[in-house]
């Protein structure tokens, strides 16, 4: 049985929609896209080291597997570029993917059963990277073991959220947390079993 770990960007106020970019999201009339972009430089070292480290498959949803395949295969070598493109990539679409990025496959039939299959294998931990909606069905089903959330000291006002709707009350155990020197917050959650 291996685990899932969600790694989300965040907002103060709690949006997760289109960190990197202007244009990445406009779903919803979104216009507030790229408030992540000022700090990536202090960040995403950070993500490499305590994120990205040691081998992990990773689970998307459709929209964040486009961003990332569109990416994450032509983008400078790095020791996160090789883990990230080498690890086996599951994607909750019901349409064929666009791209040929390695070790890319479809989830076939309903997801949350997929996903609980996924968990019941042995293999790496499992990441989701982004993917709002996908995370909204994870936490509604408990399937989620870690959040690792990095924390913003931006508010936008509007967007997607990490927590949305109704969803199942949790206990959570702190494991970590750790202030940035750009003012981003580093927090890992474990759900209480």
């Amino acid at each position: 049985m291996r685990e899932l770990a969600i790694l989300a960007f965040v907002t103060v106020d709690g949006v997760m929609q289109a960190p990197s970019m202007a244009d990445e999201d406009r779903s919803g009339g979104f216009d507030r896209g790229g408030w992540a972009a000022p700090y990536w430089e202090g960040v995403m070292p950070h993500v490499e080291e305590t994120a990205m480290s040691t081998p992990y498959d990773v689970l998307f949803g459709r929209k964040t597997y486009d961003l990332f395949a569109g990416h994450w295969p032509n983008a400078p070598r790095s020791k996160a570029n090789e883990r990230l493109n080498s690890a086996r990539k599951f994607v909750a679409t019901s349409s064929p993917l666009g791209t040929e990025w390695e070790n890319s496959e479809v989830l076939t039939g309903e997801v949350v059963p997929e996903i609980a299959r996924l968990k019941s294998q042995d293999g790496p931990l499992i990441q989701v990277h982004g993917s709002a909606q996908l995370i909204q069905a994870l936490t509604k089903h408990d399937l989620i073991d870690e959040f690792r959330i990095w924390t913003f000291p931006v508010l936008v006002g509007k967007g997607k959220r990490l927590f949305e709707g109704e969803h199942p009350p949790r206990d959570l155990t702190l494991v970590s947390a750790e202030g940035l020197s750009n003012g981003v917050v580093s927090q890992v959650y474990r759900t209480a079993r």
